[in-house]
């Protein structure tokens, strides 16, 4: 009888050790910030990409010097856009209800969206325009830009996210 007794403690207790990891695991888990991703999808082809690195502001503005590293950085994922081609944007929906932007040549939008999708014409995205000129020419190669709003409006970026287009004749 008190071996019964012995072995139902040591099965107790080993289900109790199990129970305490498994809710350290959950614990530790459900402290984990989930990563934004932004999508860009040209005709059959999907890429997502997390932010740039050291490109998150984790809530708070990036400064001046930050953006210009950012915005320097080479590499991000590739996609080749063929004339005429639409180039699809998809954001998390934490990015949308912040409002974000996309600069590829010149900026892309007028106004930051709030949108989790948008749809661009692929040619406009390769347009440069000359600010004294006002004369456009077309670049082979371009870094489309996303940028999530800080807190507030016009608070300034908080993350940025990147992308390499090819254009393909």
């Amino acid at each position: 009888m008190t071996a019964a007794l012995i072995s139902r403690a040591k099965g107790r207790r080993a289900a109790a050790a199990i129970g305490a990891v498994s809710l350290g695991l959950l614990t530790l888990s459900a402290c984990e910030k989930p990563t934004e991703l932004t999508t860009v999808t040209v005709g059959s082809t999907t890429l997502t990409s997390e932010a740039i690195p050291g490109c998150d502001g984790d809530g708070k503005a990036l400064s001046e010097k930050q953006i210009a590293s950012c915005v320097s950085q080479n590499g991000g994922k590739s996609v080749e856009v063929h004339a005429g081609e639409k180039v699809r944007i998809g954001v998390d929906p934490a990015i949308a209800k912040a409002g974000w932007y996309v600069v590829a040549g010149d900026p892309v939008l007028r106004a930051p969206s709030n949108d989790t999708y948008r749809t661009f014409d692929g040619d406009k995205l390769f347009q440069r325009t000359n600010p004294q000129t006002g004369q456009v020419s077309y670049l082979k190669e371009v870094t489309l830009l996303i940028g999530k709003l800080a807190k507030g409006q016009g608070q300034g970026t908080e993350t940025m996210w990147h992308f390499q287009l090819k254009a393909k004749d």
